[in-house]
């Protein structure tokens, strides 16, 4: 009986230990200045006209994210990018452009232009479990770069700028922000158990994310959490302007994510994410080109993030 007994309140022990729910969330600090630091390698395998034609791209960024509020569950932060830096590299030409905003070289004009952006605040509204509301002034972080360029017209200037908008404006950084903040579930969780979410990105075209993320590890100080995504593009027949042109996209990839989780915090201490994307950019035919040109393309991108 005494065996009996001390099986049944072991198995009672292991299932209450089992079952303990975890509260997923931002726990931030008004006041208090987090940090984040990205880098991100991708390769771009185009074929044009029956040429392979590949392109290697590496973008750091270091950037600090200051509570300046906190109302009705809402973080309002005061952002910054500390510093910048870009290297492109291009089978046919070796390297195209590189770009490092902690160099202090006046004859590198384009790392003096980028460091124009760092060091500027724009403001950013984010839930507790990580869901951006609100991006507001990053539009005015590239309002005077091509100043620099005198030899630009106005038409030209304002085409680099929708550019720039494009790839780093509110839209693209919210859904970029979203792949590493917006990641907690509504309710709490045990260790072991999934939930979903559904995220919009925007960068170059619009898609959609969806991701099935677990709480695999609870440890004394962090989180461990994994997600696997699929992504697809949001609407395969809208054309957007790419370098002049009228460009859709076509494209299906996959996503993994590792991120450990500051246990007090909710901030991301430190996350490796795997992104493998392909499918067919389309050129609308236009006088240049009557015909239209489509492009087979795969990207595939490694991305670490840290807080330090």
């Amino acid at each position: 009986m005494k065996k009996f007994l001390s099986l049944i309140i072991g198995l009672v022990f292991l299932t209450s230990c089992q079952g303990q729910k975890e509260t997923l969330e931002l726990n931030l600090t008004k006041g208090v200045i987090y940090r984040q630091n990205m880098t991100s390698n991708s390769s771009i395998l185009q074929t044009i006209e029956g040429q392979r034609i590949k392109m290697d791209m590496s973008i750091g960024g270091k950037m600090t994210y200051k509570v300046i509020d906190f109302q009705d569950d809402l973080y309002e932060m005061e952002v910054r990018y500390e510093s910048l830096s870009m290297k492109m590299s291009h089978s046919h030409y070796g390297v195209i452009m590189e770009i490092n905003t902690e160099k202090n070289d006046e004859s590198d004009i384009f790392s003096k232009i980028f460091g124009m952006i760092t060091n500027k605040p724009f403001l950013v509204k984010m839930t507790k479990t990580g869901k951006v509301t609100e991006v507001k002034g990053i539009e005015s972080l590239f309002s005077d770069m091509f100043e620099e360029f005198p030899t630009l017209d106005e038409s030209q200037k304002q085409q680099m700028k929708n550019q720039m908008m494009q790839s780093y404006g509110e839209k693209a950084f919210k859904g970029n922000l979203e792949m590493c903040s917006a990641i907690f579930p509504d309710v709490p969780v045990s260790k072991g158990e999934k939930w979903n979410i559904t995220t919009q990105l925007e960068s170059g075209f619009s898609a959609t994310m969806e991701t099935v993320y677990q709480l695999k590890t609870v440890a004394d100080s962090y989180f461990q959490i994994v997600g696997n995504s699929t992504i697809e593009t949001a609407d395969k027949d809208a054309y957007i302007e790419s370098n002049g042109m009228p460009m859709k996209y076509d494209m299906t990839g996959t996503m993994t994510a590792d991120l450990k989780i500051d246990k007090e915090t909710g901030w991301v201490s430190s996350a490796n994410i795997s992104q493998k994307i392909s499918g067919t950019a389309s050129i609308k035919g236009n006088p240049q080109m009557p015909n239209g040109l489509a492009i087979p393309m795969t990207m595939n991108t490694e991305m670490i993030i840290s807080d330090k």
